[in-house]
């Protein structure tokens, strides 16, 4: 296993003993969800619960002093960083399987169409989403330490703009000039993550003191 994935799964067991929270807010959000339209279920739970989820180890980092414990842990800063990014995207991909199920659920008790291109369009949201309100978290996360940036105040602003999406009844899966542009949505959310690892490498660089850039952290 390498360092990235070492440090994944320690954010894994940095956030289990929040399972039980987490689980009882995916069943809220279900039932909050369960008379909106299907399409619109997994873009929900990416930026109310993944979002959150994603961002959780930050919290906990920042509130339990846990960066002198990554300071004695044979891992470099680029490993911890890169860790973070991996875990959101594991946290990404775990609200889209249920998210799916769920979505597919609702369709069926709905008597509601959803097809290939309909499970395609709202993945593709979802990811942009994911892609955005990450690549905007973890840098200012990274500079400024959760306790001054909260995931909350970032994923706002996307959470009101779908809101209005659903509000004004604007069903995505119908809009077919949109079909033509979901490759192009995989590809900038790619993007945006990968503008966001640079920006959170350097911010991360400028942020620590010199003996510890680019290798291990020591104590």
């Amino acid at each position: 296993m390498n360092a990235v994935a070492r440090m994944a799964l320690l954010d894994l067991r940095t956030v289990a003993p929040y399972r039980i929270q987490g689980l009882v807010l995916f069943g809220l959000l279900a039932v909050s969800l369960a008379n909106t339209s299907p399409v619109m279920v997994l873009p929900a739970l990416v930026l109310l619960l993944t979002s959150q989820a994603a961002a959780h180890p930050f919290m906990i980092a920042d509130k339990a002093g846990l960066e002198t414990l990554y300071a004695v842990l044979p891992l470099s800063r680029r490993s911890v960083l890169y860790g973070r990014y991996a875990w959101a995207l594991a946290s990404f991909l775990a609200t889209a399987i249920l998210g799916t199920a769920l979505a597919l659920l609702f369709a069926h008790a709905h008597a509601v169409p959803f097809d290939g291109r309909t499970l395609a369009t709202m993945l593709t949201l979802s990811w942009a989403l994911f892609a955005l309100s990450v690549a905007i978290q973890f840098p200012l996360f990274i500079r400024f330490g959760y306790s001054r940036v909260s995931a909350l105040g970032t994923v706002l602003p996307l959470a009101l703009i779908m809101v209005a999406v659903v509000r004004l009844h604007l069903n995505i899966a119908t809009i077919a000039p949109l079909w033509i542009w979901l490759p192009v949505l995989w590809v900038a959310g790619v993007a945006a993550l990968a503008a966001s690892v640079a920006v959170a490498t350097a911010t991360d660089r400028r942020r620590l003191p010199g003996p510890i850039r680019d290798g291990r952290a020591k104590p």
